[in-house]
């Protein structure tokens, strides 16, 4: 089972909204039947298998095991990733650009940035996994607490000069066998914590 994995395809995006799925989803993250998940989501495992068979028509959940039991075959299930992210690409129509209207200090400029690197590198995966190969990635997270707005402009200055210059440095428009890379770089305020204090 994967850690996380992308649905680019709008039908299987559909499926796993639908609440009675979310919540097979989320038991499936061990092998279970029809049986097993029918007391934990409260259904007849009639309707279990109803809901199992589209989850599984969609690629979210792979058969693990089957078990004779008497004259009836029960099918293990268990999902295919411990988590599902949304790409973009399933609203392909109404898919935010952030080409269309760049504005560093703009929140919904970076939640374009971010729909568009679900997008990219949710195809990424997919490619090198149908490739057999491993996807070269980098990435960091942090938080930071500033003192005042003036603290966090000067910490943004101070961040967009030392990543143009290494862009500046690294960056070889022309090398034969080189590869382009996408860096993003984002601040945003934390969210605030059950406590009510600010993170």
């Amino acid at each position: 089972m994967l850690e996380v994995t992308v649905i680019d395809d709008p039908a299987a995006a559909e499926v796993s909204l639908d609440p009675v799925r979310s919540k097979l989803l989320a038991a499936l993250a061990v092998p279970g039947s029809a049986t097993t998940l029918a007391t934990q989501v409260g259904l007849s495992r009639q309707k279990v298998n109803y809901h199992l068979r589209a989850l599984e028509r969609h690629g979210l959940i792979e058969l693990v095991e089957e078990r004779r039991k008497g004259n009836v075959t029960e099918r293990v299930m268990q999902a295919t990733a411990a988590s599902y992210v949304i790409s973009p690409t399933a609203l392909a129509d109404v898919a935010p650009d952030p080409g269309r209207a760049p504005d560093q200090l703009s929140a919904r400029w970076l939640l374009a940035l971010a729909a568009r690197l679900v997008r990219e590198v949710g195809d990424l995966i997919a490619g090198a996994a149908a490739a057999r190969q491993r996807l070269a990635t980098y990435a960091i997270d942090s938080e930071i607490r500033f003192a005042t707005a003036a603290d966090r402009a000067a910490f943004a200055e101070e961040l967009g000069t030392a990543v143009k210059a290494l862009v500046a440095k690294y960056h070889a428009e022309n090398a034969p066998g080189g590869r382009g890379h996408r860096l993003v770089v984002a601040l945003h305020p934390t969210l605030k914590k059950a406590t009510g204090k600010e993170g």
